[in-house]
């Protein structure tokens, strides 16, 4: 079964809003086996919505459609799809007593213009809603297809989705169930992790194959269709073994995480704390570090050194330090590392440092990042190039101190033989 979201709405074209509600409808409809093939957004103008229907449905076996079912002037999905379908709005006395009982349930005058909302496309059905005032409409096509209309209200949207849209559909699909595993990495590029995977993409079928690339880290997608969940797993399990083997030690979760959960797992796990000292991102990694539930077992907490004199009176990066390779360069990031460990009394100290731009800082160019874990026994420092504006560079940055925690407590865990 083939399915099309379309949402309703001149505000998500305008970018006034995201249109998450595709998001979440397509996620339940993979999860009974309906493929969806598209997406639309569209504007609040009847003939263009009726376009967009018309479209969707020479192309889907399923359009379910978002927003517009409002009481006012511009709620106009009714109109559009009636005139895509060349059929009448049929007003229906039963949702009008509806919604004047409903009104005054909350002791209110209901506008007349409410009374819009009991128009139905002639030949459809209605969902009465528990919140809000809309209806949610069914309308089944001459050739079968079906046509839902749903609040764009994301409260709204979800107890139709749930109560009654999502039900019809999984009897109507039969058993199926799409199951996607995401493989995370991390220091290592999109398109050296297609090249890795080349072979395996080229043969995807069931399952597929699919790589989505964000800043600092590339998610591999395993996605099988079987008639259940329990049908569809082993179909991705010796796949998601060999990209994982492949991918080693760039794999950091095979469990769709994020590092920082990651990372807060390993700390735990080995009764070790941590404690980072920022400049280049101004306290960002530490609110990374504290995000996960429980993390005050291990986070010791984090100090923001954003000029050399703080980063020599807080921390203790030296003078000749400062003077010398600067407080860009590696030598910097080891000596602040250092002193967040010794300032906060944590087994492991993180930093980093650098030029998140757009300007170059002490003959550094923009992106320029450097970073190090000191801890007793081990520790690293590093530093690199990373691309994009201000906000990528930093986000790169994170990525890249929590990597090499991650690096150093895994190997901790090794034999050590097998250490290097």
């Amino acid at each position: 079964m083939r399915a099309e979201i379309i949402g309703v709405g001149t505000e998500i074209l305008l970018g006034q809003i995201c249109n998450n509600n595709a998001q979440w409808i397509s996620q339940r409809l993979a999860e009974i086996g309906v493929d969806v093939m598209h997406h639309q957004a569209v504007g609040d103008n009847e003939a263009r919505i009726a376009q967009a229907f018309r479209q969707a449905l020479g192309r889907a076996d399923v359009v379910i459609a978002t927003g517009g079912l409002g009481p006012t002037q511009d709620d106009i999905t009714r109109e559009g799809v009636a005139a895509a379908l060349g059929v009448k709005l049929l007003r229906h006395p039963e949702i009008e007593d509806f919604l004047r009982e409903k009104f005054a349930r909350l002791g209110r005058a209901m506008p007349e213009i409410n009374l819009r909302q009991a128009d139905v496309p002639d030949g459809g059905r209605y969902i009465l809603p528990d919140r809000g005032t809309a209806p949610g409409l069914v309308l089944e096509t001459d050739e079968g297809k079906l046509v839902y209309l749903v609040p764009g209200v994301p409260a709204e949207m979800k107890e139709m989705m749930t109560g009654a849209i999502l039900p019809e559909l999984a009897a109507r699909a039969g058993p199926a169930a799409l199951v996607s595993r995401t493989i995370r990495a991390t220091g290592i590029a999109e398109s050296k992790v297609a090249e890795i995977l080349d072979d395996l993409f080229q043969a995807s079928a069931n399952p597929t194959v699919a790589y989505l690339a964000s800043s600092g880290e590339v998610k591999i997608r395993i996605t099988a269709k079987a008639a259940t969940r329990e049908e569809a797993e082993p179909l991705i399990e010796p796949v998601s073994v060999e990209v994982t083997a492949r991918l080693s030690p760039y794999v950091f979760t095979t469990g769709d995480e994020e590092l920082e959960d990651v990372v807060g797992r390993l700390l735990e796990v080995q009764g070790l704390t941590v404690a980072c000292a920022e400049s280049l991102t101004g306290g960002s990694l530490a609110h990374r570090l504290s995000a996960p539930a429980g993390a005050s077992v291990y986070f010791k907490g984090g100090a923001v050194c954003y000029t050399a004199e703080s980063k020599r009176d807080v921390l203790g990066v030296s003078k000749a330090t400062i003077d010398g390779p600067g407080v860009v360069s590696e030598e910097c990031a080891r000596e602040m590392a250092a002193g967040a460990r010794r300032l906060f009394g944590a087994e492991v100290g993180v930093s980093l440092t650098g030029v998140a731009g757009p300007d170059p800082h002490d003959r550094k160019p923009p992106g320029t990042v450097c970073l190090a874990v000191d801890l007793e026994g081990g520790g690293r420092s590093a530093s690199f190039r990373a691309p994009g504006d201000r906000d990528m560079v930093r986000r790169w940055a994170e990525q890249a101190a929590l990597n090499a925690i991650r690096g150093e407590l895994e190997a901790r865990l090794r034999p050590i033989g097998d250490r290097g």
